[in-house]
């Protein structure tokens, strides 16, 4: 197996699902290299209906190189209200053209600002804000730039079909950018909040400098961890790293160390669990690759869950309320359904409801787990941290289309998977060049 990057590899994802040399080549050269449209699943009601009942306005914006939790406090300072009133259903990258929607309460249409590099059209109104999986994927356009070898999509795309049982599969992977993409440390901070160590979890957070990041935030980092002076290390963080100088002020003002991860938006207080979830999920998908165990079919002791049945083919998914054990004697008929996109073989995203998987995908999510010090029981935490779990399909099929002059791919994924896990495997290239 070819292993991946370093910075990867930090994150869970210790392989490539192909051997091939991959392209080369950069993206987001400009944020119309990279463009991304939700495949919307949210019913409205017209624009006119009674605001008693449908308090939220929807809106889809189509936003260039605007971070989604950026735009959304940009369109809440504009209404001048919290930014808890605004509301969305997946999270996209700056570096691109996204077109997304988002739901505000409590506006009118002639109440929406104007804001740069977004254009914003009002779809409706709803009984409730959007909430994440409230859409059923995301279309890609991505356009690679200089790249050494285009040719070598080809000889990808035969390893990525073995893969995945006679077409194109890949590791269903959480991207770099769940964890950070120059300074992966996300996953770390929830760790540390799982184990209750809020002290651990701020300086993951407050700490840990890059070489990947400017000069100027890693001597702040370095400071902090040296000296744990609250009040001097603002004077040292520059103003860009807004999150880490709000956790500063309330550990200046005698703040627990809980009371500054505490100072993040409640989604991004989810975040940090969510993201120790995902690594675990990375590392079991990683060890299932090193044992040779296959992604497109099913070994006794796996759970599958059959996929949702009202959702485009295109972005197929797995529906949690329809699951099934392998067992030594359902292996073969289970194995036809994963061919035929009935059904997806999972692994767990661990909460205080998971059941663990028999067998030899049982073992592995154990030792992860062991070697994590993790269990579902700690994940019954206070607040925003409590997660039940879930699973997640091991495997993506994208439907690739692949142009090359200039090289551009065009497929569709379910919401929650990451375009950069695909386009990893072509270009094998460092993670900060996607």
């Amino acid at each position: 197996m070819r292993e991946a990057h370093e910075l990867e590899r930090a994150v869970g994802m210790w392989y490539y699902a192909s051997d091939s040399d991959g392209t080369g080549g950069r993206l987001r050269e400009s944020p119309s290299d990279f463009r991304v449209t939700e495949i919307e699943e949210f019913d409205t009601q017209p624009v006119d209906a009674d605001r008693g009942d449908y308090p939220w306005l929807v809106l889809r914006a189509t936003l260039t190189s605007w971070d989604t939790n950026d735009f959304a406090r940009e369109l809440a300072n504009g209404l001048e209200m919290s930014r808890e009133r605004v509301t969305w259903a997946g999270t996209k990258d700056r570096h691109a053209v996204t077109t997304q929607l988002f739901a505000v309460r409590d506006v009118v249409p002639e109440d929406l600002p104007d804001i740069s590099d977004a254009g914003i059209d009002v779809v409706g109104r709803a009984g409730r804000g959007l909430e994440f999986g409230d859409l059923a994927g995301n279309e890609f356009r991505v356009v690679v730039r200089d790249p050494d070898d285009p040719g070598q999509a080809e000889a990808v795309t035969a390893d990525l079909a073995a893969f995945g049982g006679g077409e194109p599969g890949v590791p269903n992977y959480f991207g770099q950018q769940r964890f950070g993409s120059k300074r992966p440390v996300t996953h770390e901070v929830g760790l540390a909040i799982l184990r209750g160590d809020w002290e651990g979890a701020a300086m993951a957070y407050l700490g840990a400098p890059s070489e990947h990041e400017p000069e100027d935030s890693s001597r702040a980092r370095r400071f902090v961890e040296d000296t744990r002076d609250w009040e001097a290390a603002l004077e040292k963080f520059p103003n860009r790293l807004r999150y880490e100088r709000t956790m500063l002020h309330e550990l200046a003002d005698g703040g627990s160390f809980r009371d500054a991860v505490e100072t993040f938006p409640s989604n991004l207080q989810r975040l940090f669990v969510h993201a120790a979830q995902s690594y675990a999920f990375n590392r079991m998908l990683a060890e299932r690759m090193e044992r040779g165990l296959p992604f497109h079919e099913p070994v006794e002791g796996d759970v599958v869950w059959f996929a949702e049945s009202d959702v485009p083919e295109s972005v197929a998914r797995p529906d949690s309320s329809r699951q099934q054990r392998v067992t030594a004697d359902r292996v073969d008929v289970m194995a036809r359904h994963c061919a035929r996109g009935r059904a997806f073989v999972t692994a767990p995203l661990v909460g205080t409801d998971t059941e663990l998987a028999e067998g030899e995908p049982g073992e592995i999510e154990r030792a992860v787990l062991g070697e994590l010090d993790l269990e579902p029981g700690d994940f019954d935490l206070p607040g925003e941290f409590d997660s039940s779990g879930t699973r997640r399909a091991i495997l993506l099929r994208p439907d690739l289309t692949v142009e090359r002059d200039p090289l551009t791919f065009e497929f569709a994924l379910p919401s929650g998977s990451y375009a950069t896990v695909v386009l990893r495997e072509y270009l094998k290239t460092s993670p900060l060049d996607l």
